[in-house]
């Protein structure tokens, strides 16, 4: 049985049965099944049912976010995230065409040689439960589109989420069999796995949970996506703007109780700026209000789980042990407790922390000053992980030779905490592999086929 505990109360807000093994393996075949008809289709014909269903889950929206509420704690004031949901799909959409399209090397009267983008079979995606909809998308639509049949194992803390997205997309002429909403445990999943159930395995989580899906994996042969861990850097060169640099950054490590995959983690600030950027960081974060997320005045809510709370309370609590120091009075804060966790503002922190050098994925953020961009590239880049890393500078050629430098996924210049959907989603080191949206998430989800047809 997979349970849903509501970060709000504690109560058990929805609860499914997992499948059993045997009907796991009949709902693969049935998409397997299906999924030769699907591809069959006419491109605009796949096009046309996937952006339905997008719409049919925006149509649903005022019952989404509560929903969001309830399940992982988000506050009802941020409105979801359908906007997101839409952006990326409606992209994928219409670069489909161009991105699936055959390469074309002859087509003469002796021979025609072409290389096509063919489906994968049958995807498993694994998403997770801090932006539900948004990472599902990003994977379901285009594998919709390229002509898989999709497979969604939902984070149990999130499962109406799965069951929302099938909903919709069943009603917008995708077959049942297509795309399935499935509860899993993790050894039934691992089985399928083993067992070359899958064209290609999706995963979204944490690292532990990465280095199942390889072990499940192994020797199978399966292609694997793997978004995994982050502990993202944000540094203030010495030309930055700090104001718009500290309301970014901070917003970046704070949003969603800091629960982001590329929230920022930590930051370096050119020294001159050290102390200005702090005063300000404390001033915004000062003005948050905790509290239950039904509630629209409040604009932090509960971690998804107690437990992710105490892992940070106890980083923060190490770290201000070790000699570092704490910015943010509890007194602001008075329903700190269990799931609901004040934020807080670090300094005198170093990388012997956890709190600098291991995923927080909450509400805190540890700040350094640094001496020139030399010093900022060297604890950029000090870390197991490598998703994203935000550069505040008004030099663009400044910005890009320190983003050649950095050892990550993607870099942003004065931004932070945004997925471009016309830009690859990728990571390195323990962050995982793979490539997500783009062209390059149709070649992830689609492999080459060669045609080497003599025609005399």
């Amino acid at each position: 049985m997979i349970r849903c505990i509501s970060p709000i109360d504690g109560s058990v807000y929805a609860e499914r049965e997992t499948l059993s093994a045997d009907a796991a393996r009949a709902a693969v075949d049935a998409a397997k099944t299906a999924q030769a008809a699907w591809a069959a289709l006419p491109l605009e014909e796949r096009i046309a049912r996937v952006q339905k269903g997008v719409a049919n889950v925006g149509a649903m929206n005022d019952e989404i976010v509560p929903e969001l509420a309830h399940q992982m704690g988000r506050p009802i004031r941020y409105g979801g995230e359908f906007g997101g949901f839409n952006e990326r799909a409606t992209y994928m959409a219409e670069i489909a065409e161009d991105a699936l399209a055959p390469i074309e090397i002859e087509d003469s009267d002796a021979f025609r040689r072409v290389i096509k983008r063919v489906p994968h079979g049958v995807l498993l995606v694994v998403a997770p439960w801090n932006y539900p909809y948004m990472t599902a998308i990003n994977t379901v639509a285009p594998a919709l589109i390229a002509g898989n049949a999709v497979m969604l194992k939902h984070a149990s803390q999130t499962p109406l989420v799965g069951e929302r997205m099938a909903q919709a997309f069943h009603a917008a002429g995708v077959p049942e069999a297509v795309f399935q909403n499935v509860f899993l445990d993790h050894q039934t999943t691992s089985d399928l796995i083993a067992t070359r159930a899958f064209g290609f395995v999706n995963f979204t989580g944490s690292v532990g949970g990465g280095k199942a899906m390889e072990a499940a994996a192994c020797g199978t042969f399966t292609g694997l996506g793997l978004e995994l861990g982050g502990k993202d850097p944000g540094y203030v060169c010495d030309d930055a703007e700090v104001d718009a640099a500290a309301e970014t950054l901070i917003d970046g490590a704070m949003f969603n109780s800091g629960q982001c995959c590329c929230g920022i983690e930590r930051i370096y600030v050119a020294e001159q700026h050290f102390d200005a950027f702090v005063a300000k960081a404390v001033e915004i974060v000062s003005g948050y209000k905790l509290g239950n997320p039904l509630d629209p005045e409040t604009t932090l809510g509960p971690m998804a789980q107690a437990r992710f709370a105490d892992e940070v309370r106890a980083q923060t609590a190490e770290a201000i042990a070790a000699g570092a120091k704490a910015h943010i009075a509890p007194k602001l804060f008075p329903k700190d407790g269990g799931a609901y966790l004040m934020p807080q503002i670090l300094t005198n922190v170093t990388h012997d922390m956890r709190v600098m050098r291991e995923e927080s994925f909450g509400p805190v953020v540890g700040i350094m000053a640094v001496k020139d961009d030399a010093e900022a590239i060297a604890l950029m880049n000090d870390s197991d992980f490598g998703l994203t890393a935000s550069v505040w500078t008004n030099d663009v050629a400044r910005a890009e030779s320190i983003a050649d430098q950095i050892e990550t996924g993607t870099v942003f210049m004065n931004r932070a905490d945004y997925l471009d959907p016309a830009l690859c989603w990728t990571g390195c080191k323990d962050t995982g592999r793979g490539g997500g949206l783009s062209v390059i998430g149709y070649h992830t989800l689609t492999r080459p086929k060669s045609y080497h047809l003599k025609k005399a």
